[in-house]
């Protein structure tokens, strides 16, 4: 009915249209604490007997619309006493509600002298900390009910002139008063989505699955509801105090029930209260230090089992994190029946502004959790699919939402669904979605059914000494053409060397609970030497694409040929096996040969080109890594806290389709971030390979050196480009990020809000004698070659410092070679710049 009239104004109909409506009783107003006049966020406002109800919002003001007969509203909140208030027989009428503190005399703690007494119920939590762990739990599940809904706020006048903003704020405010900020200022809502869901986990070994049952996206939602969906679950909305760390917008909090909670905290016990049937110990905590990634607010801890039984916790302004101007999470558990405490509730606000005066972005995030069943877990092929979505998830009805919907949408939330709704129809919003697509997917769809896509839009042109402009146009296919089915291609051409590259691949979709995947691709390209055997640095586009700026010629360009297919499935959960059959055809552009025979004397006859026939075996296992499906591709996200490995082996087969050489090459990489508490934390990559046979340079491991001035994670930043060589390896790069610590202590820069960084790289290997002499002095026709050679008996080793987010975005790192520092041209000091987006 709210819907239904909420459409009627939007469209101009007039309040005549139907008489139910027009006697609709309006309740405004604001709860706040009646010792302090200050807001009570997220109070439950409600009429006794009826199933008219709302949540406050986090300022404690609150709309609510009733049917007429009522003469009572009631509002009730942690830590105080519910309190009514009467309802006249106006339409729209104004009831504000100032609850008395619930507090009790304190009986239950003996208070010593000589210490806080909130001290002593720490060491309690801790003591109970195991047995209400919800980690304790062989299994658990439950009904999951996920809200969201993102705005702007404080809208500059600068975006208030753009035509979609312009267009959006007209839509909202004809439906009646505007939604308002903690300040009172109006919102713009954009987006807003609801999902169903049923949330599995089962640990030892760990693993989770979620069933979208039902999802609804509203306003401003991009192309892929199915893939946005996934994010929007319980999955990603799983706040969790009882572990040290509590990950919130990528950063790691320190939990106020932290093992080392005086380190980082201090507390006040404020009193005692009656939560439902539980007696609780109220504790006012706040950090140590206002610039720590801590929570500022209250915690209720039950008097008899000492489990956390709600809380209400911030981020305090002054926190070393970016763009975030608040950050409010409040949260009600609940005991299982297996005794550990599982969330029933969660409410998280979070404000976003690049600075001070730009526009905010508010999101406000609602889940409610029921139903729930412990200790009955299912067979571990059951987690194998982590997510599971209903064909007709986004199909459901409106009238479905407002009939099972776990709480009553406030009439402002009503009025924005419905706003959303016509918002999102706007050819100037939808003009902007399309655009915005395009610059972070870089990929633009073509015709009226969005069948095949151009891009990516940010490999369209570069600039080398060797192609001159590299102009490029790519196209793939849509979901819209073939779920099952992925081809893409692309055609470059560069205008110095006048010469057409192209690539062509298809990917087959065979089995989509254990991503069972057929490939087959082609390409003709000019590929870099120095850059063969890297994957892991290339894993970044924009790294590939200044790599390949410039002056290219120190990284030794050729022509390659590269024909492959390969297979790929998961044999179980999160480990996936990739046969590769490939054949690839190499044609330097500058001097190279290699001896033919097993002569290698000068004089002996020798090769300018050469072939490959490969077989590449493939595992991959990362325990605890999530993966999205969207459509026709899956991508992994989220944090990993148990290292991932691979391991690859790679086949030559000499004689198959002219293949020049027999050799084997094996691989090993373990990659890991480690959460180190208050010292921050430490990301590590170690890589090992060994080749024992006798190939030419490029077939070898050519480790990635770094002459620019950008500083690079996966590369020796002042190894020259080619310096060295290896047919056996073991590398380890480390990096560790101090965020605020040290920094945040000293007054003069805590201001700044600058975090320190370390860095350290080491590299052990050797080049047999064989491999050496692969490469004469001179080319067949009497040309010098490239010059290489293979480390000593001292590893290669270098460290670096710096300091991030200088200006929110810029990293300057100083980097000391240690070792092999008398070659001539080696630089053993250098000074790196990055840019970097990070909250």
């Amino acid at each position: 009915m709210i819907l239904r009239f909420l459409l009627l104004v939007l469209l101009g109909v007039g309040a005549t249209a139907t008489v139910g409506v027009a006697q609709q009783l309006t309740l405004q107003g604001r709860v706040t604490d009646a010792a302090t006049g200050a807001a009570v966020p997220f109070a439950s406002v409600y009429v006794k007997g009826t199933t008219a109800g709302t949540t406050a919002a986090d300022d404690g003001r609150y709309e609510l619309q009733i049917p007429p007969g009522a003469d009572s509203v009631t509002a009730s909140a942690m830590g105080y006493r519910p309190l009514s208030g009467r309802i006249t027989r106006q339409l729209v009428q104004r009831i504000d509600l100032a609850l008395p503190s619930a507090a009790q005399q304190l009986g239950e703690v003996v208070i010593r002298s000589t210490e806080n007494p909130a001290y002593a119920i720490l060491r309690k939590v801790q003591q109970h900390k195991k047995q209400n762990d919800k980690a304790r739990l062989d299994a658990f599940e439950f009904d999951s009910y996920n809200r969201i809904e993102v705005s702007l706020s404080d809208i500059s006048d600068r975006l208030a002139r753009r035509k979609v903003i312009r267009d959006m704020a007209s839509v909202a405010s004809a439906a009646g008063e505007m939604e308002r900020n903690a300040a009172g200022k109006p919102t713009v809502p954009l987006f807003a989505s609801e999902v169903m869901s049923r949330y599995f986990v089962r640990h030892r070994p760990n693993r989770e699955r979620e069933e979208i049952k039902h999802s609804q996206l509203h306003g401003v939602a991009p192309r892929d509801g199915t893939l946005l969906s996934q994010v929007l679950g319980s999955s990603f909305q799983d706040y969790d105090f009882y572990p040290n760390w509590q990950v919130v917008m990528g950063k790691d909090f320190i939990s106020p029930i932290a093992d080392g909670w005086r380190i980082t905290y201090d507390y006040d016990l404020e009193d005692t209260v009656q939560i439902g049937p539980n007696k609780c110990y109220q504790l006012n905590v706040f950090p140590r230090r206002a610039q720590d990634l801590a929570f500022t607010g209250r915690i209720w801890i039950t008097t008899d089992s000492y489990a956390l039984r709600r809380v209400d916790l911030s981020v305090d302004p002054k926190a070393n994190i970016n763009f975030v101007d608040q950050i409010r999470v409040y949260q009600d558990l609940t005991p299982s029946a297996a005794g550990p405490w599982l969330p029933q509730r969660t409410r998280v606000v979070v404000g976003m502004k690049p600075t001070p005066k730009q526009t905010g972005l508010l999101v406000r995030f609602t889940t409610v959790n029921s139903g729930f069943d412990v200790e009955h877990p299912h067979e571990l092929p059951f987690y194998d699919q982590p997510f599971a979505a209903a064909t007709d998830a986004l199909k459901t009805e409106p009238e479905f939402w407002q009939q099972n919907r776990p709480d009553t949408l406030s009439a402002q939330e009503a009025r924005t669904m419905t706003v959303l709704d016509s918002v999102g129809k706007l050819p100037s919003v939808r003009t902007f979605l399309e655009v915005a697509d395009l610059v972070v997917n870089g990929y633009q769809p073509l015709g009226p059914r969005e069948r095949v896509e151009l891009g990516p839009l940010l490999n369209s042109y570069n600039w080398n000494n060797v192609e001159g402009s590299r102009l490029r146009v790519g196209l793939r296919t849509t979901p819209a053409l073939s779920r099952d089915w992925l081809a893409q291609g692309y055609l470059a051409y560069g205008t110095r060397d006048g010469e057409f590259k192209y690539g062509l691949s298809a990917d087959r979709i065979v089995d989509r609970t254990h991503w069972t995947v057929l490939s087959a691709s082609h390409s003709h390209d000019l590929d870099l030497v120095a850059l063969l055997d890297n994957d892991r640095a290339l894993e970044s586009p924009l790294f590939e694409m200044a790599a390949r700026f410039g002056n290219i010629k120190p990284l030794l360009p050729l022509w390659r040929d590269v024909t492959s297919i390969s297979a790929q499935t998961d044999l179980f959960h999160n480990f996936t096996q990739k046969v590769t059959l490939r054949h690839q055809r190499f044609d330097p552009t500058y001097n190279f040969a290699y001896y033919t025979g097993s002569e290698q004397v000068p004089g002996a006859p020798t090769a300018h080109r050469f072939n490959l026939s490969e077989l590449v075996l493939e595992s991959r296992y990362a325990p605890d890594e999530q993966w999205l499906q969207h459509q026709n591709h899956r991508t992994a996200i989220g944090d990993k806290k148990w290292p991932v490995f691979t391991f690859r082996y790679t086949l030559g087969v000499p004689g198959v389709l002219g293949s020049d050489f027999r050799y084997h090459k094996f691989n090993l990489g373990v990659a890991q971030r480690v959460q180190l508490g208050q010292l921050g934390r430490t990301e590590y990559i170690l890589d090992a390979g060994y080749i024992p046979s006798t190939v030419p340079y490029p077939v070898l491991k050519a480790h990635l050196g770094n002459e620019s001035p950008i500083f690079t994670t996966n590369a020796y930043n002042l190894m020259g480009y080619f310096e060295f060589v290896s047919d056996r390896y073991a590398s380890l790069h480390v990096e560790h990020y101090f965020e605020g610590l040290l920094i945040n202590a000293v007054p003069l820069l805590k201001k700044l809000d600058w975090r320190l960084v370390a860095s350290g790289n080491v590299l052990y290997g050797g080049l047999r004698a064989a491999n050496t002499l692969t490469t004469p002095a001179v080319d067949a026709y009497g040309l010098p070659t490239p010059t290489y050679r293979g480390l000593g008996r001292a590893p290669y080793a270098e460290v670096g410092y710096g300091v991030e987010n200088i200006f929110k975005f810029i990293r300057v790192d100083f980097v000391h070679r240690l070792t092999y520092r008398d070659e001539p041209g080696v630089k053993t000091f250098g000074v790196k710049v990055s840019a970097q987006f990070k909250l």
